[in-house]
């Protein structure tokens, strides 16, 4: 099977309600394979988070993905991929990693990889989390270099409300996360609808506005684009 095959595997939370999120972040010529974690029963929060990103349950979803021979494995849950802080983040990785596959990435890690892009620095945020698992998103980013210039949550302790959150919440959201000294705004959650407003967002803020979803995604399918120009090179010195 051709390892170059414009697939990329997705590992989400049970709870994960935004798929179509990730359809239309991607090229017509990328192929999404999703994959969803066993049901954790307890409250969301900090704990909830971690039991997400249990390893042994990270390394059997991504197993099940190995047989199509996806070039990236996408993790799809921002708060178990930094509550740890990049340590945490590097074991998500790492458990992934572990079933043979090649290129891991998550939320965490991708937004890093963002601001580093886009030469942001300051960081404006806005969460549908409670004060801890904000707090733990803060910490995550000041110890990656960067520098949380607000922190905004909504205190939200359903995922219900999550995924229900309309237009008007998280516009709101963003405009109460924004600075005048902040160079982006990133607003946490896989599950917090968020795409369709990132561009106007964006216009009306004056700043880049992302969101988990996206910065997964995206970097994602750079890391597809760069391991494709690498084959070709390589055809192309044979």
């Amino acid at each position: 099977m051709n390892r170059f095959s414009n697939r990329i595997g997705v590992i989400v939370p049970f709870d994960m309600a935004l798929d179509r999120e990730y359809w239309d972040l991607v090229p017509d010529d990328v192929t999404l394979h999703i994959t969803r974690l066993g049901i954790v029963d307890m409250p969301y929060g900090p704990d909830h988070a971690r039991a997400v990103a249990e390893p042994a349950g990270l390394l059997d979803a991504a197993r099940t993905l190995v047989r199509i021979d996806p070039e990236v494995v996408a993790f799809g849950c921002a708060s178990a991929s930094f509550v740890d802080g990049p340590a945490g983040e590097a074991r998500v990785r790492d458990a992934i990693a572990a079933a043979g596959i090649a290129d891991v990435t998550t939320p965490s890690g991708a937004l890093v990889e963002e601001l580093h892009r886009i030469g942001a620095r300051r960081v404006g945020l806005g969460t549908p989390y409670e004060a801890d698992l904000g707090e733990a998103l803060a910490a995550f980013l000041e110890a990656s270099g960067f520098v949380p210039v607000s922190l905004v949550n909504l205190a939200y302790t359903a995922e219900e409300d999550v995924i229900n959150a309309g237009a008007e919440v998280v516009s709101d959201l963003a405009r109460r996360a924004m600075r005048p000294d902040a160079d982006a705004v990133f607003l946490a959650c896989t599950n917090l609808p968020t795409v369709p407003l990132l561009s106007s967002l964006g216009h009306d803020l004056g700043v880049p506005v992302l969101s988990a979803n996206q910065v997964l995604m995206d970097v994602s399918v750079r890391r597809l684009g760069s391991r494709r120009s690498a084959e070709a090179d390589l055809r192309a010195g044979s």
